[in-house]
């Protein structure tokens, strides 16, 4: 399974951004599509994921302003009421069990 990330960069805080990943290769494996993050210093942490049923799951961070949504192979991570403390490294996950993939970073940075 490959992963192509496309989308962040540089927002003011109140901003939105959209991530988006396609998925290539034998994506009839995948189980699980989401985003992680990590910040400079920081552990990567989840942000959302989504299940082949449509299942989603949020870090309590992002609730409430963070939405991710699938389209067979492509996943979304619509973002908006950004915060400083958003910025990070975005990175695109796909579980395909036993393996996980994951797609290149993307700089998210929230700043005035």
């Amino acid at each position: 399974v490959q992963l192509q990330a496309s989308g962040g960069g540089l927002v003011q805080p109140g901003g939105s951004l959209r991530l988006s990943c396609a998925a290539s290769g034998l994506i009839f494996s995948i189980k699980n599509m989401g985003w992680y993050r990590q910040a400079p210093g920081k552990q990567r942490e989840l942000v959302a994921n989504i299940d082949s049923g449509g299942s989603t799951n949020y870090a309590d961070s992002v609730k409430g302003r963070f939405t991710i949504s699938r389209e067979n192979a492509v996943v979304h991570l619509q973002m908006n009421t950004l915060r400083r403390e958003d910025t990070a490294v975005y990175f695109c996950s796909a579980a395909a069990p036993p393996s996980m993939y994951w797609g290149q970073g993307t700089q998210v940075t929230v700043s005035s």
